[in-house]
């Protein structure tokens, strides 16, 4: 009796050996001999004489030994490859079933994982659902064709993460980008085959602003930032049309028109990027930068001011749901820039800084970036993160200009920190020397993200890498020379700083011995992306990971590998980057400067949170918190809900435990059906209005509030 690879048991039939050594044959010398007859025969005759149960597999060894021994090694080495193809088949006809049963679930709506694995993509619309079955094919090469097995391992048992597999490296296709919206209304695009000239209004560069980012979002998998500032130019075009055709009107009438323009095409943009859905299923994830200096002093900075202002004022107002009710959307994202000119109650622009509170306080946004401290950290230069909170390093072309638009991130792999910690088993020799180990399989990952675009050519996305929004290359040429030399970053990420911190110390950020070990290992971090980055001329950076749905699967991960260890592995979720848990109580203020001591070593990425209540009744506070953010943090943010419930009209809906799981459910009616709410609430970095796997609702339920409502 055989015994199949699947357990089931056969009677021997020893023509499937004479057939297979008769194809090993035919491969090799073109046609079955009278020789290849009679050592097929002779050895299935063999085998069949030893009248004992085998396995499969056992056969196959002694086929093997049995064409070596009778000198025929050509034919040997086609029968090897002839079942290792046979076995390769077999991986791949399971897998597809496998994934066959994965798709038919997504298809259904009934993989909660796929459900929830990106808080941005609604998986139960058509568009997102073939970006996913696409995704289930690029993620499949990956891993079985792309990957060595030591980081495919390492990246299914949750010790690193390889983002976005199902994108990269099995396409040529970049992360996130800073575009360069200057250089293509200034200069003109091209979009679809089509010539885009240079706007000849505010109203139309909105317009086209839109098509742009649609078209950017869609050549690539990350999140892209524009700024208004090369918006504001447009605006005096109008005035200047105004004035020619009516030449009448008085100053203040025109500058009526001006505003009705502006506001128009505010909401252009505002509405443009929530109701266009790029190729991978998803809005567009955009932020835009709101930074007064980029504009010159004079007509165009007033002008950027009143851009900002508009922007603002739309966002507080909100967008109407499918029930016309005004609610907070997730996208795009704001990033409010804070400097000498709006942050003290005396100058010039403190108005916008306060609206920009007001609406922090009612729709999320903005984020604050400190262009005092990121002039510290960034060689006085002040730029957008490219999307969520990925930043680029300071860059100057051959004349000594410093740019940072037109620039992108070649991907990133995330390092489980408290894997490092737990593998260690407390010992600090023993940690430094896995740490090691770690990241050089981290390097190798990232090199695989880098080498994945060497050569590619201009011509796979004309709008990034020929008409302007990374580059003007010519056709035919090679994006190489964008990959090297800090044009472009590569990012090693890392999670759960404070897990570690806590295994190895027995103390968090909060006490000196904690304090003291967090900073030894972020220096370490920061230390290794220099180390390469002078190895390589590759821009190497340190990147606190946002891990949506990666904070799930490391928590997981760590619970199989180490069990539960309270206060480590006791939680469906690993703390962000080099965050404090989000259950330990502090107050905004310490929370932000502390966190600043760690997020510096971060230079590829980082962001800081405080979470708070219902606000708005408390704008003075939040006033504060925004100067002390000045002060200390080059980019933070303030977290707090808004919702509304479609049965009963309430806005105050929490996160609540019900038989050990997580869910939004409303304190007035009781409804917990996530379709029949509004709840738009920071992951951690950005906002999102879908459902969360379990791992973020847990992190959402032990948030504790830094800053109270009165």
């Amino acid at each position: 009796m055989i015994t199949k690879r699947d357990g089931t048991k056969v009677n021997f039939d020893a023509g499937k050996i004479v057939n297979a050594i008769y194809n090993a044959f035919e491969d090799v010398d073109g046609k079955i001999s009278t020789y290849a007859q009679r050592q097929a025969e002779n050895i299935a005759s063999y085998i069949e004489s030893l009248n004992k149960d085998m396995t499969v597999e056992e056969i196959q060894d002694m086929v093997e030994d049995s064409l070596m021994e009778c000198g025929r090694k050509d034919v040997a080495r086609s029968y090897i490859r002839y079942r290792y193809d046979r076995e390769k088949n077999r991986i791949l006809s399971s897998n597809l079933q496998e994934r066959y049963e994965q798709l038919a679930s997504l298809v259904k709506g009934t993989d909660e994982e796929s459900q929830k694995e990106n808080s941005n993509k609604d998986t139960r619309i058509l568009p997102t659902m073939r970006d996913y079955i696409a995704g289930f094919t690029c993620r499949e090469m990956a891993s079985k064709l792309l990957l060595p097995n030591d980081i495919r391992k390492a990246h299914e048992e949750g010790i690193i993460h390889f983002h976005d597999s199902d994108y990269s490296p099995a396409m040529p296709i970049t992360n996130c980008c800073l575009i360069n919206l200057e250089d293509m209304l200034q200069n003109g695009t091209v979009i679809s085959e089509t010539m885009i000239e240079k706007p000849h209004s505010f109203r139309t560069a909105c317009t086209i602003t839109t098509q742009i980012i649609t078209q950017v979002a869609s050549s690539q998998y990350g999140g892209n930032t524009i700024s208004l500032a090369h918006l504001a130019p447009f605006v005096d075009v109008s005035r200047k049309r105004y004035k020619e055709k009516y030449k009448d009107f008085l100053d203040e009438d025109i500058e009526k028109l001006v505003a009705e323009e502006i506001k128009d095409g505010i909401q252009t943009i505002q509405y443009q990027l929530i109701t266009m859905s790029t190729t991978n299923g998803q809005a567009p994830f955009t932020s835009i930068f709101m930074y007064l200096d980029e504009a010159p002093e004079g007509q165009t900075r007033d002008d950027l001011a009143l851009i900002i202002e508009e922007v603002l004022k739309q966002r507080i107002q909100g967008v109407k749901n499918k029930n016309g009710v005004y609610v907070t959307t997730a996208f795009p994202k704001l990033l409010y820039t804070l400097d000498e000119d709006n942050i003290t109650e005396d100058s010039k622009y403190w108005y916008l800084t306060k609206l920009a509170a007001k609406c922090s306080s009612e729709r999320l946004v903005p984020d604050y970036i400190s262009a005092k401290k990121m002039r510290e950290l960034k060689e006085g230069n002040v730029f957008p993160c490219m999307g969520c909170r990925s930043f680029l390093m300071p860059w100057k072309d051959k004349n000594g200009n410093c740019k940072s638009y037109g620039r992108f991130n070649q991907g990133v792999v995330t390092l489980s920190l408290p894997d490092v910690a737990l593998s260690s088993g407390g010992d600090m020799n023993k940690f430094w020397e896995i740490m090691d180990e770690r990241l050089e399989l981290c390097y190798r990952a990232l090199m695989i993200r880098h080498k994945s675009l060497l050569g590619t050519k201009s011509d796979v996305a004309p709008i990034l890498w020929q008409h302007g929004a990374y580059s003007r290359l010519k056709p035919g040429e090679t994006i190489d020379k964008l990959l090297f030399g800090n044009y472009s970053s590569i990012s090693l990420g890392y999670a759960g700083l404070y897990e570690c911190i806590k295994y190895m110390t027995g103390e968090s950020q909060l006490d000196e011995n904690g304090y003291d070990f967090g900073i030894k290992v972020m220096q370490y971090l920061s230390d290794t992306c220099s180390k390469w980055q002078n190895e390589t001329n590759i821009g190497f950076s340190l990147y606190g990971s946002p891990i949506e749905s990666t904070t799930y699967k490391f928590a997981k991960c760590l619970k199989k590998r180490f069990g539960i260890i309270e206060g480590i592995t006791d939680k469906d979720y690993v703390t962000n980057s080099y965050h404090i848990t989000p259950s330990q109580e502090i107050d905004a203020f310490t929370k932000l400067e502390i966190e600043s001591k760690f997020s510096k070593y971060s230079s590829g990425g980082q962001i800081s949170y405080i979470e708070t209540p219902n606000i708005s009744k408390n704008l003075d506070a939040l006033l504060e918190v925004i100067k002390h953010i000045y002060q200390t943090n080059m980019y933070a943010e303030i977290n707090t809900t808004t919702s509304y419930c479609h049965d009963c009209g309430c806005k105050d809906i929490k996160m609540v435990k019900v038989d050990d799981k997580y869910k939004f459910v409303c304190p007035e009616c009781g409804n917990d059906d996530f379709d029949k709410m509004n709840v738009a609430i920071r992951i951690c970095g950005y906002i999102s209005t879908n459902p969360f796997n379990d791992g973020r609702a847990n992190d959402i339920y032990d948030r504790v509030y830094h800053l109270g409502a009165e």
